[in-house]
């Protein structure tokens, strides 16, 4: 009898384990295709961009000026929806007078393609590109913006590229730790398919950063957020704490959510990157 009920659970727990192996793909990535809204619905001035990825994808994107704009955001969204139900922080960013570019990754809204990790960071260094090449902006005018598994390609990409600052909001370390914090009975590191390794791509970063998060985050927790800042940030940094749940706590912050981010851009503005030592030749 004991061994069969062993027998049972073992078959059950392997099956749990194929079914996270095999469903993480539709966990990750939740896109919708339809885009029900446009920047115009809240006033607005938009352009609508297409921007060509090295593998010939067509992604799908916004350019969102400011005026007298001295950054421009490039803006990598969460996992879900697409760019169009970004608006909120789309109507923030230019109330603070940022241009911003928000994209959708490939397999979300109008984008061409099938989402995939190495696929987001391919997107995101597009959309980087486009501002430098087609909008003729410096990378000390860019900053970038990325919530949820955005702010892990946000990161990817800072720890590669010249950019003046880099925001993370509502931010996991890592898919295997966060596949740990919900599923800490399985072999987390086997059936990782994803890596995504936000932790490792912040410690490369030497611009200024922002991290946020809400002790209220009821998807990622917030000690997600301060380890990221604690343990793997460089110097300047800042940690803005809100409240509120995952997707909507920059909202129901309000105020102190734009006062933060506005006293940081001001401290960005002043920030001038030491140049590298020179090395004195002995002769």
């Amino acid at each position: 009898m004991l061994l069969s009920i062993i027998r049972i659970l073992l078959a059950v727990y392997l099956g749990l384990g194929l079914i996270l192996y095999f469903m993480q793909s539709s966990m990750v990535f939740q896109p919708t295709k339809e885009l029900p809204y446009n920047p115009g619905d809240i006033g607005l001035e938009y352009e609508k961009v297409q921007l060509k990825t090295p593998d010939n994808l067509i992604l799908s994107a916004w350019y969102v000026p400011a005026k007298k704009a001295e950054f421009t955001v490039l803006f990598c969204h969460g996992n879900g929806g697409n760019m169009s139900h970004r608006l909120d922080s789309l109507n923030i960013f230019n109330e603070l007078g940022l241009n911003c570019l928000i994209f959708d990754y490939r397999g979300y809204g109008a984008s061409g393609g099938k989402s995939t990790e190495e696929g987001l960071y391919v997107d995101a260094q597009t959309a980087y590109d486009w501002l430098i090449n087609e909008k003729k902006i410096s990378p000390e005018n860019i900053i970038f913006f990325g919530r949820s598994v955005g702010g892990s390609v946000a990161a990817h990409l800072a720890g590669n590229v010249k950019v003046k600052g880099l925001i993370i909001e509502s931010c996991f370390t890592s898919y295997a730790d966060i596949g740990r914090k919900f599923y800490p009975y399985m072999p987390v590191k086997l059936l990782a398919r994803y890596d995504f390794n936000t932790f490792e791509y912040v410690k490369k970063v030497k611009c200024p950063i922002l991290v946020i998060h809400s002790r209220s985050d009821e998807i990622i927790p917030f000690e997600f957020g301060l380890r990221l800042y604690e343990q793997a940030a460089n110097e300047p940094k800042e940690f803005l704490e809100i409240f509120g749940n995952h997707n909507e706590g920059f909202l129901y912050t309000g105020q102190a959510y734009r006062d933060g981010l506005s006293k940081w851009l001001e401290s960005v503005k002043n920030y001038q990157q030491q140049p590298a030592a020179k090395i004195k030749l002995i002769s």
